[in-house]
């Protein structure tokens, strides 16, 4: 029998646990290293096969812009393949925008394997990601399997086993601009990338949750972002100052304007956040305590 429909397909966040800018190419580009991990805040999208070969977007949360980048993967994903068929596809928007948080990214990456199942295509997940990286650095991660150390501009992935943690995430309604932050003159450095127990850089898995040195995994390190986005962004340092306060750490994650707090690692968060977040985080805030997945929800899905 044909597929006909997927729905409550899931487009979960990322957040970047560290983020260092250790160099940069001749054509511009900044070389990062970064941890990424898939939180259990996402989107969910619903996908209809059509046989006239159009592709119609129906946003049942906040509204996207006309030609998002779900529609982009849809698009690759028709002329990749050559297929005729096409598709509505239904999404309802959670992760806010200009976080840093990968949402636009991740419903590209859900996008691409839902309808290479819908479509019957069977494209495996090194072909998918060939499609990704043309939309945006961090489509690949979000093609699965989980946790990763990202590298290069965004398209070199290692994948990492690390247990579920708790954040406390919060984003100001200021959104930032990425180009904008890595022009900025306060743009931070890593002079060189962190090493990691078990992670020897020849594409084999981390099963070690410590950095050389001793240093817990879920407070080393920084985001060299940080400061430049503060400077363009105040609502920004207010946040972290007020999660810091609460938690004890705090810091920017991704290129966009949310702030994480790392929460514990018990069944149970440390400390909630409050359902009213206060006034000093600005007008117009969103946040959510969020779990860390082991694994992408979509993992196994690319053939």
């Amino acid at each position: 029998m044909t597929l006909q429909a997927l729905f409550d397909v899931p487009a979960p966040a990322k957040l970047n646990l560290f983020l260092h800018v250790v160099g940069r190419r001749p054509d511009g580009y900044h070389l990062l290293q970064s941890l990424f991990v898939p939180i259990d805040w996402s989107d969910t999208l619903h996908f209809e096969r059509r046989t006239d070969g159009r592709l119609a977007r129906h946003d049942l949360g906040a509204p996207l812009p006309a030609d998002d980048l779900c529609l982009r993967a849809a698009r690759a994903l028709q002329a990749a393949c050559g297929t005729t068929l096409g598709a509505d596809i239904s999404i309802d928007k959670r992760v806010p925008s200009g976080a840093g948080m990968g949402g636009g990214s991740s419903d590209a990456a859900t996008t691409l394997l839902a309808l290479n199942r819908l479509w019957g295509q069977g494209l495996d997940a090194k072909r998918l990601a060939a499609i990704g990286v043309r939309l945006g650095a961090d489509v690949p991660f979000f093609l699965g399997p989980g946790p990763a150390l990202v590298e290069g501009i965004g398209e070199r992935l290692t994948p990492v086993e690390l247990p579920p943690q708790w954040f406390a995430v919060v984003k100001p309604a200021a959104g930032l601009d990425t180009a904008t932050v890595f022009r900025s003159p306060q743009l931070g450095r890593t002079p060189e990338a962190a090493r990691i127990e078990g992670f020897t850089g020849d594409g084999e898995s981390m099963l070690s949750a410590r950095f050389v040195g001793g240093e817990d995994l879920w407070t080393h390190g920084r985001n060299d972002l940080q400061a430049a986005a503060e400077a363009a962004c105040p609502e920004v340092a207010a946040t972290r100052a007020w999660l810091a306060e609460r938690y004890g750490n705090a810091r920017m994650t991704g290129s966009g304007s949310a702030v994480l707090a790392w929460a514990g690692g018990g069944a149970e968060p440390a400390a909630a956040l409050p359902d009213v977040l206060p006034e000093v985080v600005g007008a117009g805030r969103t946040g959510r305590m969020c779990r860390s997945l082991a694994a992408h929800p979509l993992a196994g899905w690319a053939a």
